[in-house]
């Protein structure tokens, strides 16, 4: 247990079942989510309980919100229900929130990366010659991916706390090969979706070709905000090639409506989502929107399964589920509570409220550390492409990606690496750097992101038009400042 929380809100300082809390919220998964003994956060830089420190960091970790660890200390007060029975009501939850189908399956998961796995296993048995997994921009959706992308274990152990070793393959999944399809070109401008699509179907023909099931990744908010490739693509390729390709989309971000989660669910595609990015919860959960027909063709879980999952976290109808070991992760189920706790807050915010709040923070964004400091705002669709500018997301909005190569700390992505550090030792956070710039040198160009999160946007709905312009100014201009260069 941790015994120090340096940056904690003074709210919370000393109170009755906060450190317990803690505890509990900080257990339940890999390595990633221990905190340090000093300085109370996680290799990310965040913690499961609410601080002083101030953050537009939702692409990469947040730090849980006072009104959703409130939330957690009265379920805890009131006795928290069995494993099975808390998961069961979360589904539920997720089911009303995003308006699903009754019989979605949702399977949980310790982080985003343990999803990929799910994918995988919703593909079992298809093809003679196992998985073709064709991954968009691998840089640009999580580095744990690379390796459960392909059926291995991505961590030295699992949150069930068995032993493992990165690359290692999981027991009794079938051969995966993995296709990584650069998302961005040589110079860093995105690439557009119709050329993605090219790719991807030349890749889904060579999976046929070697008697693979082609399993394609389209990326719904990638770490830069990309969405690829676009439905009219996917409607072409799942039209050409049938029962031979199944979707699963990254959707890890959760900068997503839930009008588009329904559309990708129709086309019959899973769906993996984060609870800890976008949504606001705390680090780490994740789960996957299943669509009941492929639960129903699904083959039985693969036995090493029973070192990754327990049993309340899949669905009932799943072949093989009562392999798993029937223990619980309270941790878990408190994490994924908290994240939907903040997704049922926004959906109740409504479009416009949510509209208005994101725009001011684009032009704060734009004023302060574009126009002020100098940095470049990396586009999340081609340059010039202005019918795709033009229908791209507002929850894309809640990002924005900058290129601050131009700062003298930040030249290279190890610089800002550095720089992003430097930052929180002042009581700021941003997303962590991101390769998506290259240099002429062969290196990557220093970049940093600014996100916005459900339950920021819901606490700043609340302000009047001039307070909201005035508080998204002062969070924003906190930034720049200390991003400012000399003279």
């Amino acid at each position: 247990m941790v015994a120090r929380f340096p940056d904690i809100d003074p709210a919370y300082e000393g109170r009755e079942g906060v450190a317990e809390l803690v505890a509990l919220l900080c257990s339940g998964g890999d390595a990633r989510i221990a905190l340090d003994p000093e300085t109370g956060l996680n290799r990310y830089l965040a913690a499961p309980y609410p601080r002083r420190t101030l953050a537009l960091a939702s692409s990469t970790a947040n730090d849980i919100s006072p009104a959703a660890f409130d939330h957690l200390l009265a379920v805890k007060s009131a006795g928290q229900a069995s494993h099975a029975e808390h998961l069961d009501a979360l589904r539920q939850r997720i089911i009303a929130a995003y308006s699903l189908d009754r019989d979605t399956g949702i399977i949980f998961a310790p982080s985003g990366t343990d999803c990929e796995f799910i994918a995988l296993a919703a593909v079992q048995g298809r093809a003679k010659s196992g998985v073709h997994n064709i991954l968009l921009g691998a840089d640009e959706v999580g580095s744990g991916c690379v390796h459960s992308a392909r059926g291995c274990h991505f961590a030295d152990s699992t949150a069930l706390g068995h032993a493992t070793e990165a690359g290692e393959p999981v027991a009794g999944m079938d051969a995966v090969t993995l296709c990584d399809v650069p998302v961005r070109c040589a110079h860093g401008e995105a690439r557009s979706s119709s050329e993605i699509a090219q790719v991807i179907r030349a890749e889904i023909v060579h999976a046929c070709e070697q008697e693979q099931h082609a399993l394609l990744h389209v990326v719904h908010g990638s770490k830069t905000g990309l969405i690829l490739p676009r439905l009219r693509e996917i409607d072409v390729l799942m039209a050409e090639f049938g029962d031979h390709l199944s979707l699963v989309v990254d959707a890890c971000q959760a900068r997503i409506t839930s009008q588009a989660v329904r559309d990708y669910l129709a086309r019959g595609a899973i769906v993996l989502l984060t609870g800890s990015k976008f949504m606001g919860g705390p680090p780490f959960s994740g789960f996957a929107l299943v669509p009941a027909r492929l639960i129903e063709q699904a083959a039985p879980l693969p036995r090493g399964f029973a070192g990754l999952f327990r049993r309340a976290e899949w669905d009932a109808r799943w072949p093989g589920r009562d392999g798993l070991e029937q223990s619980a992760n309270p941790g878990l189920a408190l994490r994924l509570d908290a994240s939907i706790f903040e997704l049922e807050r926004f959906e109740a915010l409504g479009h416009e409220a949510a509209r208005r709040v994101i725009l001011a923070f684009q032009r704060a964004i734009r004023a302060l550390l574009l126009h002020r400091n100098g940095f470049r705002r990396i586009e999340p669709y081609r340059n010039g492409n202005a019918e795709e500018a033009a229908d791209h997301p507002i929850e894309m909005l809640t990002l924005a990606t900058l290129d601050v190569s131009a700062h003298p700390q930040a030249a290279t992505f190890e610089d800002a690496r550095v720089l992003h550090l430097s930052l929180e030792a002042k009581g700021l956070r941003l997303g962590q750097p991101v390769k998506c710039v290259p240099r002429e040198d062969g290196n990557w160009a220093g970049t940093l992101r600014a996100g916005l999160s459900m339950p920021q946007i819901c606490v700043l709905a609340e302000l009047s038009d001039h307070a909201l312009e005035r508080a998204m100014f002062e969070q924003v201009g906190r930034f720049a400042d200390a991003l400012a260069v000399p003279a």
